[in-house]
């Protein structure tokens, strides 16, 4: 049972603060690209909005995923407490409240995962926005 106290504590944690490393070094490329674009380049409004949104799908899956990421670490964490109860025969109040606070500390890295990407993607798919309202008044479309 120990391997699934470690899964909880490192792999879950870990896999929701890869992914918010990995949303944000898309967030930042995102922005950085957005500054410097000229909209007049593209050709056609398919590629401008095609070259715009590239990427965006990687946070927008981030922030929808990494709730259920958390909840599956709370579930993991969960499962820990009722083994330890089980095996150890006794209500020990600190084995309880140990396993509690991993489920917790879960769901929490998931929610802190998830909001900021809900927040960048939004702010993205805004300039998205804007810059494509650019190229139609640009184009006349």
């Amino acid at each position: 049972m120990e391997f699934l106290k470690e899964l909880v504590e490192y792999g879950v944690i870990g896999l929701l603060l890869g992914l918010s490393f990995w949303a944000i070094g898309v967030a930042v490329e995102r922005w950085l690209f957005y500054r410097r674009v000229d909209v007049r380049q593209f050709p056609t409004l398919d590629l401008c909005e095609i070259a715009l949104t590239q990427r965006l799908v990687v946070i927008g899956t981030v922030a929808a995923n990494a709730p259920y990421i958390g909840l599956l670490g709370t579930v993991l964490g969960i499962m820990l407490t009722f083994h330890t109860m089980g095996t150890s025969g006794a209500l020990a109040v600190t084995s309880i409240m140990i396993g509690l606070s991993l489920a917790l500390k879960a769901t929490a890295a998931g929610l802190l995962v998830a909001i900021p990407c809900v927040v960048m993607n939004n702010v993205l798919r805004r300039r998205v926005s804007e810059l494509l309202a650019l190229y139609k008044v640009q184009h006349g479309s």
